[in-house]
């Protein structure tokens, strides 16, 4: 199934916000910076990342049930969905 690029957008923008965080936490780690501070920021990339999954997943559903071209049955998405847990 290939999404539409116009609903891809925000999610892209989402999953490059995120490699900066995650470049961050690098840094931080180099650094020698505050454990805590680096949690923060390594939460702040799962949360991102995790969205962004989501995303996706439901431009999927939504893409399915307007255009059923029977490439991805109900098993397959919550299956992607699922892997997200």
């Amino acid at each position: 199934m290939q999404l539409d690029n116009s609903e891809l957008a925000p999610v892209i923008n989402r999953l490059k916000r995120a490699q900066g965080q995650l470049t961050a936490v690098t840094r931080m780690l180099e650094e020698g910076r505050d454990c805590k501070d680096i949690v923060t920021q390594l939460a702040a990339v799962s949360k991102a990342l995790d969205k962004a999954g989501f995303a996706i997943i439901a431009a999927g559903l939504e893409q399915c049930l307007l255009n059923d071209d029977g490439s991805m049955d109900k098993k397959d998405l919550e299956k992607l969905f699922l892997s997200l847990a």
